[in-house]
């Protein structure tokens, strides 16, 4: 991936500086850069790597979908804080992941802690088990499972 960046942008100043043109100009390199893409794109096999903007977009995805996951468990929180009684019974559960790295356990770590009503407690020491601490486990249970299960699935996108 960073050499496909590294060689866009050389493309891209290359572009600019063969264009006949007194002044160098953004537009003019930015130009030059959307040619690249054209050109990794349809050179991108003879790496023998995926085009680098692929991840870009995981990454936009996986963005957004933790935006919409942070947006519905705030608004679940909210809900349990404005009721005039509790209704809540917090709990621990362990979750097997299926992410192998250490990047990948500890960006799912991450993200999980960031949304309100759960954190991770500990993460084992093979790594592929969180021990997670929910504000209601026996309502939002499947929903962090299908929460963690979307959060995987982009993680793996944008690291694999």
């Amino acid at each position: 991936m960073p050499v496909q960046l590294l060689l866009n942008l050389f493309i891209a100043f290359l572009w600019m500086t063969l264009i006949d043109e007194d002044e160098l100009k953004f537009t003019t390199f930015f130009m030059g850069f959307l040619v690249g893409i054209g050109i990794i794109f349809f050179m991108s096999r003879f790496f023998g790597m995926h085009f680098y903007l692929r991840r870009v977009y995981a990454a936009c995805k996986l963005l957004l979908i933790f935006i919409r996951e942070l947006t519905q468990s705030s608004v679940v929180v909210i809900s349990q804080i404005l009721r005039p009684t509790l209704r809540i019974k917090p709990g621990i559960f362990k979750y097997e992941t299926i992410l192998t790295s250490d990047v990948e356990v500890t960006m799912l770590s991450m993200l999980l802690t960031l949304t309100p009503g759960s954190v991770v407690m500990e993460v084992s020491h093979s790594g592929n088990e969180l021990y997670i601490h929910a504000m209601d486990v026996e309502e939002s249970r499947e929903g962090l499972i299908k929460q963690l299960k979307n959060f995987e699935k982009a993680i793996m996108e944008v690291t694999r």
